[in-house]
């Protein structure tokens, strides 16, 4: 098979797919790679070290979506990038379909099988090729928190930590899974009062043996997010349901009940956000204001820290991508129910329910392509 491995096009988006380590090991595989050139440099990886691990380097994306098997993003494809995608193609990205009805349009027209990185799931019930960007994104958001809570940069000018004789800042950090845990582990260890909020009750008896002292796990309801939420200098959403829109768990109604500076972190804009008011924003542009409530809702957060990032993602992404390479995705998919969870689209129908759900579009079990 031969793998496309593209640059990355979306604004301020400087990681790359894959490393020249896991070409190595793809070619090791038996297969060829196309790496689009340019594609690592903005990660530290530059064409010569593609080059030495094996693969050949493509003059454009269209030379590297004309020719591969299976071609290879970080995020979703791009407006530009539609006309280039190609029926009976795989495309094996993070996708985050149910954020977008557009994105979801056009790939039902292009034919492909549309594999997310963020559906696949392993044994334990958990998304394998999410959690290492979950993690990025969890630690990212705490660093942002503390960042945006200076009044340099709009916040209310208060110091997580606070200092002797000064009470340290409430951080409040809505759901309990790999980025909420990550992000209140962080705050916990710049010495914020942390609130860490989940439904389950199994999680939440597993965080209060785990996290610091001055982390404060706590049932997730409505009435707890209003209460907590005054009193709080950073918000944090975490919120994922699997492969659907993420609730809104912070209204509009609500902000006039915040302090005026509070930093609202929202790490489920991917999957719509769990802020009523949120809307993606860039690295270049970060942040807005809505009702004296500061808004950081940048949608690839591990883009600002790329050479970290990539080399988490390959450590997750690769051995399955070389299942689906040395397979192919339907024998892959049929042996493997947790790659068959990752298969989003096939031939311009919808395989995954919750994707069809938020549309209102029609479903077929991806086993009917198997």
């Amino acid at each position: 098979m031969l793998i496309g491995i593209l640059k990355e096009i979306k604004p301020q988006e400087n990681r790359v797919c894959m490393t020249p380590a896991g070409v190595e090991i793809l070619k090791k595989n038996g297969h060829d790679v196309l790496v689009e050139t340019s594609a690592g440099e903005r990660s530290g990886f530059g064409d010569d070290d593609y080059r030495a691990a094996g693969a050949e380097i493509g003059a454009s994306p269209a030379e590297v979506f004309g020719r591969g098997d299976m071609v290879m993003h970080v995020k979703e494809p791009q407006p530009s990038e539609y006309p280039m995608i190609r029926a009976g193609q795989t495309v094996f990205t993070y996708f985050h379909f149910a954020a977008s009805r557009d994105l979801t349009e056009n790939m039902i027209k292009t034919g492909a099988t549309c594999i997310a990185y963020e559906t696949i799931t392993d044994s334990n019930g958990t998304l394998p090729l999410l959690t290492p960007m979950s993690e990025v994104a969890g630690r990212m958001a705490a660093q942002e928190g503390a960042k945006y809570a200076e009044r340099t940069f709009g916040g209310r000018g208060i110091l997580l930590g606070g200092v002797t004789g000064v009470a340290p800042a409430k951080v409040l950090v809505i759901g309990g899974g790999v980025v909420g845990t990550n992000a209140a582990q962080m705050a916990c260890g710049l010495g914020a009062q942390v609130y860490l909020l989940d439904t389950s009750l199994d999680r939440l008896r597993y965080l209060s043996e785990v996290m610091p002292k001055n982390c404060f796990p706590t049932y997730s309801t409505p009435a707890a997010i209003r209460e907590l939420a005054k009193e709080a200098d950073v918000i944090v959403g975490a919120v994922l349901v699997h492969g659907a829109k993420a609730p809104h768990l912070i209204t509009r109604e609500m902000l006039k009940t915040l302090k005026h500076g509070t930093v609202l972190v929202d790490v489920s804009i991917d999957q719509g956000g769990c802020f009523e008011t949120s809307r993606p924003t860039t690295h270049a542009e970060p942040t807005y204001e809505v009702d004296g409530v500061l808004h950081y809702c940048v949608a690839n957060m591990p883009g600002a820290v790329p050479l970290t990032s990539t080399m988490a993602l390959t450590n997750a992404t690769l051995p399955y991508a070389a299942k689906l390479a040395n397979l192919g995705w339907q024998r892959a998919a049929a042996q493997d129910p947790h790659i068959s969870n990752g298969v989003n689209m096939v031939e311009g129908k919808i395989t995954y329910k919750n994707v069809a759900d938020a549309f209102g579009m029609e479903y077929v079990p991806v086993v009917q392509f198997l």
